[in-house]
């Protein structure tokens, strides 16, 4: 065994075990974040969902005096958050206030979000360390097969989300599905995806491979966060319809999406994150296109791959043509959209684990 074999194989365990250390720090967040929930849920709920309905009621009259939320504190009172009020984008629009965050307005349950945020922070960094290590040990992007790219793109997601609480954007609340589908991502990954890495197939060793998959990746990351944000606008927009016709929602409900952001933010925040990586996703998969016309020949081949590509891509055109138009605003634009993330999906895994082509190498 020659020393820059030695080398490689020791980097390579390196990152597998920095991977698991990611994932028990990731875990660790996870459990953070549900203190932050529950902690919320024990704060003074009914207040709160009061001062959002009085602040619904009195928005006509002034939109601009939303009520802080206040928590006891050594005697006194502290603020974490005025929520802010906008307006629904459904037809038939109210005015409907933001929540006080996954806290609920509680400072101890506030206290455990900051954890939280940490220690996502620390498990992103010691995961982008083992891609790097990856990377380092088979001289190359690691990118070569399913279990690389799965770690990969599970840190980028997260980049994102950390990346929007650095922009200072209200999507703390984003923490808990994100953690939670990370560590079921990175759990696939390490047991029924890892395959040992290897040098790529000569078709692969190209600088389209860094420009190509890289911007694959950040464009999966971006869908993800809006489709997060897609699922959880469904659940306030029927929440808040419930309200409006007369109804009663549980105590669960109303604990959990009193705190969310109103059906407005997420509807536009959705549309925003999407909108925003489309053009990046089109460019995706022109540089396919360009590499396939230097590796093999021909610009275009209905590879399974490249038509899941064009799928997605007409999918999400739908959305954002269907989000533009004001009659398919609301709730059948974010099926779309829904719709067009379930192609992304497939395309990642269905097509890699159950269709063959000329995208498919070392196994998985």
């Amino acid at each position: 065994m020659t020393l820059a074999t030695a080398t490689n194989e020791h980097l390579a365990n390196i990152s597998n075990t920095l991977v698991y250390s990611a994932m028990a720090v990731y875990t660790l967040a996870f459990f953070a974040y549900i203190a932050e929930w529950l902690f919320g849920s024990r704060s003074k709920v009914a207040r709160t969902a009061a001062a959002l309905t009085s602040t619904t009621e009195q928005a006509g009259k002034a939109k601009s005096a939303a009520p802080a939320v206040t928590v006891k504190s050594a005697g006194g009172t502290s603020v974490l958050e005025r929520p802010q009020v906008v307006t629904r984008s459904a037809i038939g629009a109210r005015d409907v206030p933001d929540g006080p965050g996954a806290h609920g307005g509680d400072e101890q349950g506030d206290l455990y979000g900051r954890i939280a945020v940490s220690l996502t922070v620390l498990a992103w960094a010691v995961e982008a360390a083992g891609v790097v290590a990856l990377a380092l040990s088979v001289q190359r992007a690691p990118w070569g097969n399913m279990y690389e790219f799965n770690i990969t793109f599970s840190t980028v997601a997260v980049g994102v989300f950390l990346t929007l609480l650095v922009l200072k954007k209200n999507v703390r609340w984003l923490g808990l599905p994100l953690v939670t589908t990370v560590l079921l991502d990175l759990g696939l990954a390490v047991t029924v995806l890892y395959t040992a890495s290897d040098q790529l197939v000569p078709a692969l060793h190209s600088y389209w491979l860094y420009i190509h998959v890289s911007t694959a990746i950040i464009c999966g990351a971006v869908f993800y966060v809006g489709a997060v944000g897609t699922l959880l606008y469904l659940f306030k927009d029927s929440y808040e319809n419930k309200l409006a016709s007369g109804g009663q929602p549980g105590r669960f409900a109303t604990s959990v999406m009193e705190r969310l952001p109103a059906s407005a933010s997420l509807d536009k925040f959705s549309y925003r994150v999407n909108a925003a990586v489309f053009p990046l996703w089109t460019f995706t998969i022109i540089a396919g296109a360009i590499w396939a016309g230097d590796a093999w020949g021909r610009y275009w081949g209905w590879d399974p791959k490249e038509t899941w590509a064009f799928i997605t891509w007409v999918a999400y055109a739908c959305y954002l043509h269907a989000r533009a138009t004001a009659g398919w605003k609301g709730r059948k634009a974010a099926y779309i959209a829904l719709i067009a993330f379930g192609c992304w999906l497939f395309n990642y895994y269905g097509v890699n684990i159950f269709v063959g082509g000329k995208h498919s190498y070392a196994g998985v």
